[in-house]
């Protein structure tokens, strides 16, 4: 199988230095919030500040997984560290959840006895957390769309400004209007979204670590598709996974309908390669071929 790479500025470079920076304007912002909080009173800035520390701690392992991912196979890590992404969506979108359900049970606790709040404070560093993940948001935008790992920190970067945007309304009624309750309901609210947007990216990242079937690749027309070529029989004991975001492996067994020389094989095996990357995004085949043989032929076996 041929592989072909060309290298000039990379862009995952740009990405990881959009992370780095993203990671310190999160430490800036989750200090002050803190600080904040617990000078003003407030727990929807506190868990705005709980909100972006998790920020932090998931832009950290995005990092270190970004940089992990690049580092060669080796004997003993023949994948190298190319599920590190996943690995990283998966804790991050586990503690969003957790984070989530300790901020309800503080909201509900403090509904029932609502505790005056140094509004103003809690204005001014609504503000500067928006503008801060605002900045981190546009640096990561366009990684996102093709990088689990990016994308869960993009989404994390994405809540937060929407929630410093509800902690800022939530600052100008209790300025203007003296509504202290209206800090629990936001924290409430802060923490479903939470729950929402981690319990997504848990499934994603649960269904590559699993090894599931990608999304986008039916086994039956993968199937079809290959039973087309000549002299081929059928296809079977197939597996299919994705190693990472863009990396998406087949392995079967394939029994032909005559006794085929190897320099055959190569040819209709490079007909197969073809197809499952241009149909299905397959970009690795392993396939062991069999004529005759005696072994269950069903398209999936357990093995």
């Amino acid at each position: 199988m041929g592989h072909s790479h060309h290298h000039n500025h990379s862009p995952k470079d740009v990405k990881d230095r959009n992370l780095l920076i993203s990671i310190l304007l999160n430490i800036v912002i989750t200090t002050a919030q803190i600080i904040g909080g617990i000078i003003s009173g407030s727990l929807s800035l506190l868990s705005d500040a709980l909100h972006n520390f998790s920020d932090v701690l998931s832009l950290i392992v995005s990092y270190v997984a970004s940089k992990l991912a690049k580092q060669k196979a080796s004997i003993n890590r023949t994948f190298g560290y190319k599920r590190a992404e996943i690995l990283a969506a998966f804790i991050n979108a586990s503690t969003l959840v957790i984070v989530a359900i300790l901020l309800i049970i503080e909201a509900v606790k403090r509904f029932k006895n609502p505790q005056e709040i140094e509004s103003g404070l809690v204005i001014w560093l609504s503000l500067i957390a928006i503008v801060a993940n605002g900045l981190s948001v546009l640096l990561l935008k366009k990684d996102s769309t093709n990088n689990i790992n990016i994308r869960s920190a993009y989404l994390h970067l994405l809540t937060d400004m929407m929630a410093s945007v509800a902690v800022l309304i939530g600052g100008l009624l209790m300025k203007f209007f003296q509504l202290f309750w209206v800090d629990s309901v936001l924290t409430f609210l802060i923490a479903l979204y939470l729950i929402w947007v981690g319990y997504d990216l848990l499934k994603t990242s649960t269904r590559v670590l699993m090894l599931f079937t990608p999304d986008h690749i039916d086994v039956k027309e993968v199937v079809r598709a290959v039973h087309k070529l000549p002299k081929v029989n059928k296809l079977h004991h197939v597996h299919i996974w994705g190693l990472n975001d863009d990396e998406f492996h087949l392995e079967a067994h394939l029994d032909f309908t005559e006794n085929i020389s190897i320099s055959e094989f190569d040819l209709i095996l490079n007909q197969i390669e073809a197809i499952l990357h241009d149909q299905f995004q397959i970009n690795h085949v392993t396939i062991q071929p069999e004529f005759n043989k005696q072994d269950p032929k069903e398209i999936i076996v357990q093995d």
